[in-house]
């Protein structure tokens, strides 16, 4: 059977006419790169403003009478921590494995009606998982088509979001709900724009969840109120250096099913005191014993780049584990990686990385490799 032709965004037009390259993200055809160019769209970020269409991220309402307490039984992190208007990066884990299944953000509306946005590509299966554990009363709506997910990241995105009369200067990891249209005093709730203090880039910035009928005009708005201010369109393969200088796992490499929180270093997103939540017990029983393997920050001491699946040893005859993400930090101006290695390596020794058949030396650090701006007030 040929494969189901991608979804795509409804700003593929906008894209196309901004010349981006597509690529499928997710099942989803999303912009790569614009003719900037990665590396530019990278530095635009970092100095001043960029602009990400990633509508390709799932949207799943869970509602009813207990959805919080129901949601707080199976994810990994404890909802108890945060409240309404607060949103918080958790693990769906496999119960009977403690591999992650996803990594999540929930949006704490109230205690009936709470927002989970998964990885494109695992959308559907944590769905099904929560459907399936659910309680009466409570429901799990899949909105992954109904919303476009717009992400306004860098030193101006306060100016550029407050351009189109969105409300800006809320605190890291807490969203407000707002008309985007500045003076609009009577909205149509069903218009009404998420405004999160979120992101993926390490930069001060905003992820603005908006229904599919307005991102058109939307998007409009901002590309036109981010004139003055140098705002760049940028596609998802800077998304990705910028994730990957922060440290920040990418599901599918860096975790995924066969990889726990305890060896990713998610243990901060694990409310351990919690008295249930999937994979509990596997993870507790790991913790005590001590994770075989970690995740890891590597930078080059050369110029070599890395790249996911390249073997990383203590010497020839050891190899520790490989590379899961790598790429050329247009920041530092050389070669980093996440990696997953046994947890002998020592968090600040050396290794070598096998890169086209040569031993290349890299230091063992531990991420950020770039100071992050993003809880900047």
């Amino acid at each position: 059977m040929a494969d189901a032709t991608p979804l795509q965004s409804p700003l593929h037009d906008r894209h196309e006419a901004l010349g981006a390259k597509f690529s499928e993200f997710g099942g989803w055809l999303m912009p790569l790169e614009y003719p900037t160019g990665v590396v530019k769209e990278h530095t635009a970020v970092r100095e001043g403003v960029g602009i990400f269409d990633v509508s390709h991220l799932g949207k799943l309402v869970v509602r009813g009478p207990g959805a919080v307490e129901f949601l707080n039984s199976t994810l990994t992190n404890d909802l108890h921590r945060i409240g309404p208007g607060k949103a918080q990066y958790s693990l769906v884990v496999d119960d009977a494995t403690g591999g992650i299944v996803d990594d999540v953000f929930t949006y704490y509306r109230d205690d009936e009606h709470v927002l989970v946005v998964p990885n494109a590509s695992n959308n559907e299966e944590v769905r099904r998982r929560l459907v399936e554990a659910a309680p009466a009363g409570v429901e799990v709506v899949d909105h992954h088509r109904d919303y476009v997910v717009l992400a306004v990241q860098g030193t101006k995105a306060d100016e550029v979001v407050a351009g189109v009369g969105l409300p800006v200067g809320h605190e890291y990891l807490t969203f407000v709900e707002a008309p985007w249209e500045a003076g609009d005093a009577d909205p149509d709730p069903d218009s009404l724009v998420i405004v999160c203090r979120t992101g993926y880039t390490g930069e001060r910035g905003y992820e603005l969840i908006a229904p599919s009928a307005v991102a058109p005009a939307l998007w409009d708005a901002l590309m036109a109120a981010g004139e003055p201010h140098g705002l760049v369109p940028a596609g998802l393969g800077a998304r990705d250096t910028l994730r990957t200088e922060m440290g920040y796992p990418l599901h599918g490499q860096d975790i995924g099913p066969s990889i726990t929180p305890n060896e990713a270093r998610l243990g901060w997103a694990v409310g351990w005191k919690k008295p249930a939540f999937w994979g509990r017990d596997k993870l507790l029983a790991e913790k005590e014993a001590g994770a075989r393997r970690k995740l890891v920050g590597l930078v080059s001491t050369g110029r070599a780049i890395p790249r996911p699946h390249m073997g990383v040893r203590l010497s020839p005859d050891v190899l520790l584990g490989e590379v899961t993400s790598g790429t050329f930090s247009p920041t530092l101006k050389k070669g980093i990686a996440l990696a997953l290695l046994s947890s002998v390596v020592a968090d600040d020794g050396e290794v070598t990385v096998d890169v086209r058949g040569r031993g290349e030396v890299f230091q063992v650090t531990k991420p950020p490799f770039v100071q992050p701006s993003v809880r900047e007030a």
